[in-house]
């Protein structure tokens, strides 16, 4: 079951998870634009919470350069980061700078979203089809991800507000990693959480990962469920979303209904019910680059 509603301002909405009624309260969110709207949900998993999908006003694509090759240009060094914004934020958190014609995030040493001037970043408009491009470096053992098909969700908190989860919950994960320095490396199953991998998921094969410090090229194709994930010109992995073989995938992975159920309910549908979704790059604690991202839209 899902509700559509449009506010402006503070709102309460109820919806069902199983034979419970919740609450859901939006105290005061900060949104961009002057209408927001949040899609209730009733989740199909067991134990899974009850959650909202926030859509907010979205940037029109047309206002960006679009290149020889048909690419439209997302970032290319401009200063101000125009269509960017934090993740469940109305503005860039500052510690996402530009240096150099890239955009940097400046590490924190505490891990993932640690504090408050972090968090993820997302471009403010959502894909269905396309091929994303850009290029990223990390810091000696660094760690981050690029994010597609991503949508902001919220739960209902203990004080009966909203808070947004985490974006990896909604969206794959094209992992960027240190991985001769960074822990993660080893973890997993046979390298799968090496960069380009889909994360916890499918290795990157070959493993053509350039050190710390120097400059990766991503390239991740979503056609109608096909996703092609590639690094510095070789494809690396390639797999079907919203098919039995995904779900399979997705229960084998830390994200299983039993582990995350919120997780599961989320990837197995991801880009809800249009399929389309932001995309993003993390806030893992650690100095990373990303310059010249374009994407092209595919029909």
């Amino acid at each position: 079951m899902k509700r559509t509603v449009f506010f402006a301002s503070a709102l309460m909405l109820m919806t069902a998870c199983g034979s419970n009624q919740q609450e859901l309260v939006i105290g005061d969110p900060v949104y961009v634009g002057e209408k927001t709207v949040v899609e209730v949900n009733e989740p199909g998993t067991p134990n899974c919470p009850a959650y909202v999908v926030v859509n907010n006003p979205e940037v029109d694509l047309a206002a960006f350069p679009v290149d020889a090759e048909g690419f439209h240009v997302l970032f290319n060094g401009n200063e101000k980061m125009q269509g960017w914004r934090g993740y469940g934020k109305d503005g860039i958190p500052s510690r996402w700078i530009v240096e150099d014609g890239a955009i940097k995030f400046c590490g924190t040493g505490l891990g993932e979203g640690q504090v408050a001037e972090g968090g993820d970043l997302i471009f403010e408009h959502q894909f269905q089809n396309f091929i994303l491009e850009l290029e990223w470096k990390v810091s000696k053992g660094g760690n981050s991800g690029i994010f597609y098909l991503a949508k902001e969700i919220a739960t209902k908190a203990e004080d009966g507000t909203l808070r947004y989860e985490p974006i990896y919950l909604s969206s794959p994960e094209y992992q960027v990693l240190d991985n001769a320095n960074h822990p993660d490396a080893m973890l997993g199953v046979d390298g799968n959480r090496q960069s380009a991998s889909l994360y916890d998921m499918i290795p990157a094969k070959p493993q053509n990962q350039k050190p710390f410090g120097e400059w990766n090229k991503a390239r991740i194709m979503v056609y109608k469920g096909t996703v092609v994930h590639a690094q510095n010109d070789a494809n690396v992995l390639e797999y079907h979303l919203w098919t039995p073989k995904w779900t399979e995938m997705l229960q084998n992975s830390k994200f299983s209904a039993e582990a995350w159920p919120i997780g599961y309910e989320l990837l197995n549908n991801c880009g809800g019910a249009e399929h389309k979704g932001y995309i993003g790059i993390q806030d893992h604690g650690d100095d990373v680059w990303y310059r010249n991202i374009r994407i092209k839209v595919m029909e």
